[in-house]
């Protein structure tokens, strides 16, 4: 039903458009006529593609146009240009149809002719602007009939400087011809960019800045910045020009004269961000031509402007890009922000704008002012200005920097907060993946190592334990270790010297031990559990064989007591004998006391030495011999296991906490 609806609507088109045309033609003596049958087709074609592309192929176009160029009667002639527009500007078919030098060349004729009026000149220039609006063949053939220059030379003379009064009605008409023009002009050098045009055009910028410097209402502002923002666009040659003729600093001075204004009215806001993108667009990716804004102290307008609450996001990025390029490359201006207070109003738009475009502007002005605030805290005078702008610039930047500390400190301390999580998040992850990083192969060798150790150990004792004479049933939860005794003093000093090499063995179990709770730490609990049943079982088999892991540093029990007195002074002459040869101590008659040269891990025996006293009256020592010095080292391996695995062994800490409060 609709496509019959459209089909419909499409044959009335058609039909209509068709009648159209043949009422132009027969009414060659009827300009009133013609007129309405033109008005009548370009309402039918306006915004209608299909329409004007049709009429184009019934050859209606082609007899509107021979029908502006050679009627005689000038409002048929306005009528048929204003309908050719229309299509054009509906139809792209359209546009390239009529985009020729001939008819370029009509359209001079008629802007140059003195007899046209007004009304038919802009409805020249109003085909010119579609023929070259988003046209590259357009703007080729607009500078090469000269009709470029033609439209500059309507810009000069159409308006007067001295007669602005728009609510005359001829004033007017001129007016609406010269904003034309602009418009026209715009379209020339922009969409495509046409760099050969920008260059023609700035021929008239001298007449532009002249405009500016004795009007600012915006009827005269918005259409000459429009033009010179679109001429100057990523041309350096025409931003060097502009700034030669001293159009940069016109546009400062409008500028300032606007955000003067802008708290009071609300169009002086507006016309200040128009004014603003001007300037923007006459210092972007040109640093040099930047520098003559220093003396107008550009930036803090700017800042100023920024503030306003009349100005949409669209508007508020624009002034922050303007900013952006004032200080890129000029420290001058980098210093007028941070002396406006410009970089903490950056960060606020930062945090509090959801507007990724605004985040990206501020992010490109902070990043231009890095370098000035280190310089700033090295050096303060770095400009070139005189001696009372320097005592200024010192006593503002003893006030400012304490601003900035302030606002520096409290980003580090986030920064710092944030590494700090981060930091935390790391060792947590490192702890989990721990189990995953360490090889299993590594694991299993060290713990094979020491069941083998062990065993060895454990049969080296009993072997030992066999051969002495005497000696006391010992429990293995007990703290003592078993100290075995002789009637003689060969026997004697052969199980002293049994003790010590069980020491020696103990120690390397014990060091070993170390080397499992460091596998420990990196595997499961299984290990531990494993080495703790052994020592169970063995202490169950023979009550007699001293435990390493445990009782390493226990003193034995003598049960004996009718040779206590022999063991005791047996022990001691054997101990300092060995000590003497170790730490090669010569002992003489002359020595003072020979027991203040002693170790007291050797000289020190009975119930007063225990393993709760042990290490601290090794400790307290300053005659350590090597054996005991090796001990002590062992024990501090040991308890630093201890730590380590209660750490980062969870699953395990009950055990080690166990093992490590007994050791204590």
């Amino acid at each position: 039903m609709e496509n019959i609806e459209v089909q419909n609507t499409q044959c009335e088109m058609k039909t209509d458009l068709n009648l159209l045309l043949e009422c132009l033609k027969y009414q060659m003596d009827s300009p009133a006529s013609q007129k309405e049958a033109l008005i009548t087709i370009y309402s039918i074609c306006q915004q209608n593609s299909d329409a004007s592309d049709y009429f184009r192929e019934i050859g209606g176009l082609m007899f509107v146009s021979d029908l502006a160029k050679s009627s005689v009667h000038c409002i048929v002639k306005e009528a048929a240009l204003f309908t050719l527009a229309v299509v054009m500007e509906s139809n792209v078919y359209c546009q390239q149809t009529l985009c020729t030098s001939e008819l370029f060349e009509d359209l001079i004729f008629l802007l140059t002719n003195k007899n046209s009026s007004v009304n038919l000149k802009r409805m020249s220039v109003y085909v010119i602007l579609v023929l070259v609006s988003n046209n590259k063949s357009g703007q080729t053939h607009i500078r090469e009939t000269g009709c470029i220059g033609v439209l500059l030379q309507l810009f000069r003379t159409t308006l007067s400087i001295s007669e602005m009064n728009l609510s005359d009605e001829n004033i007017n008409q001129y007016y609406q011809l010269w904003s034309s023009v602009c418009s026209t002009l715009c379209a020339c050098v922009n969409n495509p960019q046409n760099e050969d045009n920008q260059n023609t055009c700035c021929s008239v910028f001298p007449h532009a800045k002249d405009w500016l410097q004795s009007c600012i209402k915006p009827e005269i502002v918005r259409p000459i910045c429009s033009f010179v923002g679109l001429t100057v666009a990523n041309n350096s040659y025409v931003q060097e020009y502009f700034v030669s003729v001293g159009g940069l600093d016109i546009l400062a001075e409008v500028l300032i004269k606007l955000v003067r204004n802008s708290s009071r009215s609300y169009s002086s806001a507006k016309l200040a961000v128009v004014v603003t993108k001007t300037l923007d667009a006459c210092i972007a990716d040109n640093s040099a031509v930047g520098d003559v804004l220093v003396k107008y102290h550009i930036v803090s307008k700017l800042l100023r402007l920024l503030t306003s609450d009349t100005l949409d996001s669209g508007e508020k990025i624009s002034i922050i890009l303007t900013i952006g390029h004032c200080t890129e490359g000029c420290e001058e201006n980098q210093y007028d922000l941070l002396k406006n207070n410009g970089l903490p109003l950056m960060i606020q738009l930062l945090t509090e704008s959801q507007d990724e475009e605004v985040n990206k502007a501020a992010t490109f002005v902070l990043q231009n002012c890095k370098q000035i605030t280190e310089k700033l805290s090295l050096k303060i005078n770095e400009y070139s200005l005189n001696l009372n702008d320097a005592e200024q610039l010192k006593m503002d930047l003893h006030i400012k920097e304490r601003n900035l500390e302030d606002y520096w400190k409290k980003v580090k301390e986030i920064l710092h907060r944030i590494e700090l999580l981060e930091k935390e998040h790391d060792e947590e992850t490192v702890r989990r993946q721990i189990f995953v990083d360490i090889p299993q192969e590594a694991v299993m060798q060290t713990t094979s190592k020491y069941h083998k150790m062990n065993a060895s150990d454990q049969k080296a004792n009993t072997e030992r334990t066999h051969t002495k004479m005497q000696c006391s049933q010992l429990n293995c939860k007990s703290d003592d270790l078993v100290g075995t005794t002789s009637a003689n003093n060969q026997s004697s000093k052969n199980g002293i010297l049994k003790t010590v090499n069980l020491v020696d063995a103990s120690t390397r179990e014990s060091e070993q031990n170390v080397t499992l709770h460091s596998a420990d730490k990196l595997h499961t609990g299984s290990v531990q559990k494993s080495h703790t049943t052994n020592e169970r079982t063995a202490c169950e088999k023979k009550q007699s064989v001293p435990q390493a892991s445990e009782h390493l540093f226990k003193q034995p029990s003598l049960t004996v007591q009718n040779l206590k007195q022999t063991q005791v002074a047996e022990t001691v002459t054997f101990c300092s004998d060995s000590t003497n040869k170790e730490i090669s101590i010569p002992i003489t008659s002359a020595s003072p006391k020979m027991t203040d040269l002693r170790c007291s891990g050797c000289i020190t025996v009975g119930l007063p030495f225990n393993s709760r006293n042990f290490s601290k009256i090794l400790h307290t020592c300053p005659h350590q011999c090597d054996r005991h010095k090796v001990i002590l080292e062992a024990e501090e391996r040991y308890k630093r296991g201890l730590r380590k695995s209660v750490i980062c062994n969870n699953s395990s800490s009950e055990a080690f906490k166990s093992n490590y409060e007994d050791f204590l």
